[in-house]
């Protein structure tokens, strides 16, 4: 019988273009092969081992003849290819209208409301890097204590702010202002503090102090359903963001993913029923966002050194998932999210759970929140179908053991 999901989330790591690719510019996307092509071959025998290589063809990840997990990937439905929809559809929501982006800056209406909301004017307004913006206005912003408003090809309304100038408790003040204004077609999916330290454009550094201001989900998730059933709900990561923390029963902040590693283990080590759910966000933000194929390289093989240390923690009563929420290209011109089919490998030690199975192509995220949903008896999702039957010898997870 399972006890616990081990859900983690490798953030943007896609496996090739969605059929309706096009509409979203990303055609020939292909996060984790292009990747593998870009930098000469990858080295991830622990995730070969589960059957990654068996998912699509990747330069130095050969498909495992015997894997001992179970391996598929998955469609998004979801009208978007940002964080919040990709999260939220593997809980059971699908979002059918994109939340909006600004690919010209915010219009003076938005701007002005919130200049007069916190008294203050702000720099930029302006599509940027969130490294480049900080080069670029960051001295005027220490000189005049004006906020640095930017946004990006994601759902986001961001406000930079150097933490002697703007305090962070002040930042995430005037970040919930924010929030409380974007509502209606200017819902955006997330209003996110980036504070930032230095003294000069070449040392200026964006510090692990940086807090989303999330939509909550419109409806319940299977976080809500294992809540509700008296269950432990663990985000790690950004996860608390993502979903206002609606759902969990609590979380962790993480500044990389070398300590969300570390939290994975050390939280599958504790005695609990229940769910952990992970984001693993370097991968997107330092590596496919900058166009940095080498250090996505890295962070793969880094994850992959993990993954026989995370395999040793979990109980026999757990199944491990192995996803991700969108792609995020590096080898690509674009710096911005692609819209991908994501990974799916399941394992657990469960005497019932048959490795080996091709899982195919789902057409939903949401299958992930539907094999939750009945391996923790939770009762069942409007929407996605369970793959827990072709992962367990029997449809009901050897319950009557």
């Amino acid at each position: 019988m399972i006890k616990r999901i081990v859900l983690i989330v490798l953030d943007s790591v896609g496996v090739g273009e969605l059929p309706d690719a096009r509409d979203f510019g990303d055609e020939g996307s292909n996060t984790l092969a292009n990747t593998a092509k870009a930098v000469g071959g990858l080295y991830l025998p622990n995730l070969k081992k589960l059957g990654l290589g068996n998912i699509i063809p990747i330069d130095g990840v050969a498909p495992e003849k015997e894997p001992t997990g179970c391996y598929g990937k998955s469609a998004e439905i979801s009208r978007g290819k940002d964080t919040t929809t990709g999260h939220w559809e593997m809980m059971g929501i699908i979002s059918k209208d994109p939340f909006p982006t600004y690919p010209n800056g915010f219009p003076s209406q938005v701007i002005d409301a919130f200049e007069k909301a916190i008294g203050r004017r702000v720099l930029g307004n302006t599509v940027a890097s969130g490294t480049e913006i900080i080069k670029k206005y960051g001295l005027e912003h220490m000189k005049t204590g004006m906020p640095i408003v930017y946004t990006s090809a994601d759902s986001v309304f961001q406000i930079a702010a150097h933490e002697d100038v703007i305090p962070v408790e002040e930042l995430y003040r005037i970040c919930q202002i924010a929030r409380n204004l974007l509502t209606g077609k200017h819902a955006v999916g997330r209003v996110i503090a980036r504070p930032f330290i230095g003294t000069s454009p070449e040392n200026f550094k964006r510090t692990d102090r940086r807090k989303d201001f999330s939509l909550s989900p419109p409806h319940k998730t299977v976080l809500d359903m294992a809540k509700e059933k008296g269950l432990e709900v663990l985000g790690i990561g950004k996860i608390k963001d993502i979903f206002n923390a609606q759902g969990l029963t609590d979380s962790i902040h993480t500044a990389n993913n070398e300590e969300g590693m570390r939290e994975i283990v050390y939280h599958a080590r504790r005695n609990f029923e229940g769910i952990l759910f992970a984001n693993l966000g370097d991968f997107d933000t330092l590596y496919g966002h900058r166009n940095n194929a080498i250090g996505y390289k890295n962070a793969l093989e880094a994850f992959d050194r993990s993954v026989p240390e995370i395999i040793e923690s979990i109980n026999p009563d757990d199944l491990l998932i192995i996803t991700a929420d969108h792609g995020c290209d590096p080898t690509t011109e674009s710096t911005d999210h692609s819209r991908e089919y994501t990974p799916i490998l399941a394992y657990s030690k469960d005497n019932s759970f048959t490795g080996g199975k091709n899982l195919g192509i789902r057409k939903t995220f949401a299958d992930i929140g539907a094999t939750i949903s009945e391996l923790l008896r939770l009762g069942r999702l409007p929407v996605g179908e369970s793959f827990a039957g072709e992962i367990f010898m029997r449809g009901d997870n050897s319950n009557e053991k």
